[in-house]
C-alpha cells in the first residue's frame, strides 16, 4: 500500500509539472506571436502617375515606416489601368485623378471608389512651340486637348476662359467640342490621349495639358505654359479607394500622411507654383 502512495504522489507530481510546463511553454508561444504581430508592418500598394504623385508618396514612405506601414509605389502612365487595378484589388489605393474624372469613370465603368481626401492642384496650362502668346494665333489654328472626357471638357472650359471659344450655356466639365457655340478663329480641335499630347506640340499650334504630363516632359508650367488655370481651380488631385475601405487604419494613416506639413513644404519647394497643395 505505501509502495501504492508513493508511486500515485510520484505520478501526480510528474503531471503537475508537465502540465505547469507547458502552461509556461503555451504564454511564452502567444506572447511571441503577438510581439511579433505587433512589430510586422502593413504593407499598402498606391497606383500613381510617375510626376508628381509618385514623387509625393516616395517622400512619405519614412512617415509611414515609423506607422508600420509599407508604402509600395506602382508607377502608371494613364489614369484607366490604375482604377481598374484598385478595382481588382490589385492595388490599396490609387493616387493620380480629381474627383469629376472619378466620378464619370465609376459611372461609365460600373465600378465603386470614394475620394477619401485632396493632395494638390495641378492647374491645367496652354502651351506652345510657335507662338508666345494666344494674340498670335492665326485662323485654322490647330488645338490639342484631352481625349478623356472631364480633362476634355475642362480643356474646353480654358479655351473659353481664355476668349478662343464660347460654349453652350457658359460650358462645364461634361461640354464636348459639339457644344462649342462660337469659334471666331476657327481653331481646329484635335482630341488625344493625355500622356501624348506633349509629343504633339510641333504638330499643332497650342496644346493643352496637365501638369503630371508638363512636368513629365520637362515642360514648367510656371515659365512654360502661356495661359494657365487659376490656383483656385476645382480640380484637385484625390487619394481614392474601394468603396468601403475609406476607415482602414493603414489607408487613415497613408492620408494623414500626404496632408502633412512635411508633404505641403515638399510640394511648395520642389514644384514652385507649378503644384499647389490643397489642404
Amino acid at each position: 500500500m505505501k509502495n501504492f502512495k508513493k508511486l500515485t504522489l510520484l505520478a501526480t507530481s510528474a503531471l503537475l509539472s508537465l502540465a505547469l510546463l507547458a502552461s509556461g511553454c503555451g504564454g511564452n508561444a502567444s506572447s511571441d506571436q503577438k510581439s511579433a504581430g505587433s512589430d510586422k508592418n502593413v504593407t499598402v500598394k498606391v497606383g500613381a502617375s510617375p510626376v508628381p504623385h509618385a514623387e509625393i508618396l516616395n517622400e512619405i514612405k519614412p512617415l509611414l515606416a515609423k506607422e508600420g506601414v509599407d508604402l509600395q509605389v506602382v508607377e502608371f502612365t494613364d489614369y484607366v489601368t490604375p482604377n481598374l487595378s484598385l478595382n481588382d484589388k490589385e492595388l490599396d489605393a490609387d493616387f493620380t485623378q480629381h474627383v469629376p474624372y472619378l466620378d464619370k469613370f465609376n459611372e461609365e465603368r460600373g465600378t465603386k471608389l470614394s475620394a477619401i481626401g485632396k493632395v494638390h492642384i495641378e492647374p491645367m496650362g496652354i502651351y506652345s512651340s510657335k507662338v508666345k502668346k494666344l494674340e498670335e494665333l492665326t485662323d485654322g489654328a490647330k488645338v490639342a486637348i484631352p481625349n478623356d472626357p472631364t480633362n476634355g471638357g475642362r480643356a474646353l472650359l480654358l479655351l473659353q476662359k481664355a476668349g478662343l471659344i464660347e460654349l453652350k450655356d457658359g460650358g462645364s466639365i461634361a461640354s464636348t467640342v459639339q457644344d462649342i457655340v462660337k469659334n471666331e478663329k476657327n481653331i481646329k480641335i484635335s482630341e488625344l490621349d493625355g500622356p501624348q499630347i506633349p509629343r504633339s506640340l510641333n504638330d499643332v499650334d497650342i496644346a493643352l495639358i496637365n501638369t503630371n504630363f508638363a512636368l513629365e516632359a520637362g515642360l514648367n508650367p510656371m515659365k512654360d505654359a502661356i495661359f494657365i488655370e487659376d490656383k483656385d481651380s476645382p480640380y484637385a488631385n484625390v487619394l481614392a479607394v474601394r468603396t468601403g475601405d475609406e476607415n482602414r487604419p493603414e489607408i487613415q494613416k497613408l492620408m494623414k500622411a500626404l496632408n502633412s506639413p512635411e508633404v505641403k513644404k515638399f510640394i511648395e519647394d520642389k514644384y514652385q507654383g507649378a503644384i499647389v497643395p490643397a489642404f
